[in-house]
């Protein structure tokens, strides 16, 4: 059973949580350093459902018991491109840690702030520049895992693999026996 895909989101917010240690001297400087990975977390708000409505995402939710269970979620609107690009897009391979990717097969433009992920990861990089066509894209965060020679990569459509960000989750029933629902996620690395 996937993630319910109707009705869909009236309100999304995405976050980018890029945890840093920081210290300030006494004379004013800044010194930091990062802790640990990026990672995505988005906050979903529905509109005000009819029970035949809510019940299905109701039960998907709870079924997930909390922040234990992890499973992949297509938001609407931000999790494809907004430029034009068309293909089936492969990459060439690439290390751990870099923050460009060689793609081919594209056609027509990604633009910066697309999501795009790798046939081999979990995680969903963002992209910080504009692409027309082949060539290296520029991403955010570095790679978490190295990418093989024609991997495929999604840049439409592209799914989230998260968890629930908390492990209460509820709901109100107001005026006119209408539900209405917020529900928070955290990607899963």
């Amino acid at each position: 059973m996937s993630y319910p895909t109707s009705p869909i989101f009236n309100e999304i917010s995405i976050e980018s949580e890029s945890p840093t240690l920081s210290s300030t001297s006494v004379n004013g400087r800044i010194q930091s350093r990062k802790i640990g990975g990026q990672k995505w977390t988005f906050t979903a708000n529905y509109p005000p459902m009819t029970q035949a409505q809510f019940k299905p995402v109701w039960a998907y939710v709870v079924s997930k018991q909390g922040s234990h269970g992890v499973f992949t979620i297509i938001p609407p609107v931000v999790s494809s491109t907004g430029g034009t690009g068309t293909g089936t897009v492969t990459c060439t391979a690439t290390a751990v840690g870099a923050t460009a990717v060689t793609i081919a097969s594209l056609s027509g433009t990604l633009k910066a702030g697309d999501f795009v992920k790798f046939a081999n990861h979990t995680k969903v990089y963002m992209l910080t520049a504009d692409r027309n066509g082949a060539g290296a894209i520029a991403i955010e965060p570095p790679l978490v895992a190295a990418i093989s020679s024609n991997e495929q990569m999604t840049y439409t459509n592209v799914p989230f693999t998260v968890r629930l960000a908390n492990d209460l989750q509820k709901y109100k029933l107001g005026a006119g026996q209408f539900y209405q629902f917020q529900v928070d996620f955290v990607e899963a690395l």
